[in-house]
C-alpha cells in the first residue's frame, strides 16, 4: 500500500514519521511532481497538479474538517474523500467560543478598556436568559459547542440542513426555520460548512433579524461573512460585537478595516487547531478499515459539499 503526503503550510516529515509508525505495512512519502502513483493520499489544500497526476488513488484524507478547498478542485469522480471527525478539534473549539460568548455576556472588555484607563467601575449584571446563543452548524463540532454552552446555562439554540436532537438545545432545521432561528438568537456561532448554498450567509439581511446588540462569532470560514455588511451593522448599533478567527484572504490584509475596528476581536485562524498525533491516529486508522472493506466515518458527500 503506497500513501503520499501532500500538505501546504505543514512541515512534511513530523507527518511522515508518524505515518510510517502507525502504518508499517504502508510506503509513505511527501507528493513531488512526477512521484509514483499512490493508494491514498493525505491531504491539505493540495494543487490541483496533485489531483491531475495522481489518477489512481482511492481516496484523499483530509487533515481537517473543513473540505472546502479540496471540492475547489477538479475531483475524478471515482475518488473518496475522508475528512476528520474530531481529532482534538472539538474541545479547541468549544474552548474558544465559550470564551467568546463569556467575554461578551460579562462584558469583560468593557472591564479591560476601564482598567486601561485607570478606572474601576462596576456593570450592572446580565441576566444570562435574555442571551440566548444560537449556533449555526450540529455536527461534530457545533454539538459540542452547543454542550459546552449549556453548561455555563446560556439558552442553546442550534440550526442545520437536517433535522437534530440535542438534549437542552432547542433545534431549527432547513431554510423555513432559519429566520426564526435568528430572530431569537442574541449570539450567534458560526460552525457551517461552506458549500455553495452558505457562502455569503452572513450577510445584512441575515444578521438584521438578530436581536437588538448581538454578537457575532465566526469560527468557520471567511467566505461565510459579507465583511462590509457586518462593518455596516457594527456602526448602526444594531451588532454590539464580533469576534472573527477566519476570513475571505488569510493572513488578513494589513489595511483591513477589521484590524482598527474596536468593536472586533481578530485571531489568526487558531479556534481548532489540527493536532498532528490525534490526526495521524484517526487517519491511520481510517486507511485500514478503508483497505479492509468497512464503514469509514467523515466520508463526503461531494455534491453535498460535507
Amino acid at each position: 500500500m503506497n500513501i503520499t503526503f501532500c500538505c501546504t503550510d505543514m512541515k512534511a516529515e513530523p507527518w511522515l514519521v508518524g505515518l510510517r509508525a502507525a502504518l508499517p505495512q504502508a510506503k509513505v512519502s511527501e507528493w513531488h511532481p512526477g512521484a509514483p502513483q499512490a493508494d491514498h493520499a493525505v491531504v491539505w489544500a493540495p494543487p490541483q497538479r496533485f489531483v491531475d497526476e495522481q489518477r489512481g488513488l482511492k481516496a484523499m484524507f483530509n487533515t481537517g474538517a473543513g473540505v472546502d478547498a479540496l471540492l475547489k478542485l477538479r475531483l475524478p469522480p471515482s475518488i473518496q474523500i475522508v475528512r476528520l471527525d474530531d481529532a482534538g478539534m472539538a474541545v479547541q473549539m468549544a474552548e474558544y467560543v465559550c470564551h467568546a460568548v463569556i467575554r461578551y455576556f460579562r462584558e469583560f472588555d468593557v472591564y479591560d478598556a476601564d482598567v486601561a484607563q485607570g478606572q474601576w467601575a462596576l456593570r450592572k449584571p446580565r441576566v444570562r436568559k435574555e442571551f440566548p446563543v444560537g449556533v449555526m452548524g450540529l455536527g461534530v463540532l457545533g454539538e459540542r459547542v452547543s454542550r459546552a454552552l449549556r453548561q455555563f446555562e446560556f439558552p442553546v439554540r442550534g440550526w442545520s440542513r437536517s433535522p437534530r436532537s440535542l438534549e437542552g438545545v432547542a433545534c431549527y432545521a432547513g431554510p423555513s426555520a432559519f429566520r426564526t432561528f435568528l430572530s431569537s438568537s442574541r449570539v450567534l456561532v458560526n460552525l457551517l460548512p461552506l458549500t455553495l448554498d452558505t457562502s455569503n450567509i452572513l450577510n445584512h439581511d441575515t444578521l438584521s433579524l438578530l436581536r437588538p446588540g448581538a454578537y457575532v462569532i465566526n469560527v468557520a470560514r471567511g467566505a461565510h461573512l459579507v465583511d462590509d455588511d457586518l462593518l455596516a451593522l457594527l456602526d448602526s448599533g444594531h451588532l454590539a460585537g464580533a469576534t472573527l478567527d477566519v476570513f475571505r484572504t488569510e493572513p488578513l490584509p494589513a489595511a483591513h478595516p477589521f484590524w482598527a475596528h474596536p468593536k472586533i476581536t481578530i485571531t489568526p485562524h487558531t479556534s481548532a487547531r489540527t493536532l498532528r498525533e490525534e490526526s495521524i491516529a484517526q487517519i491511520a486508522g481510517k486507511i485500514l478499515a478503508f483497505e479492509r472493506g468497512e464503514p469509514v466515518g467523515g466520508l463526503v458527500d461531494v455534491a453535498r459539499g460535507y
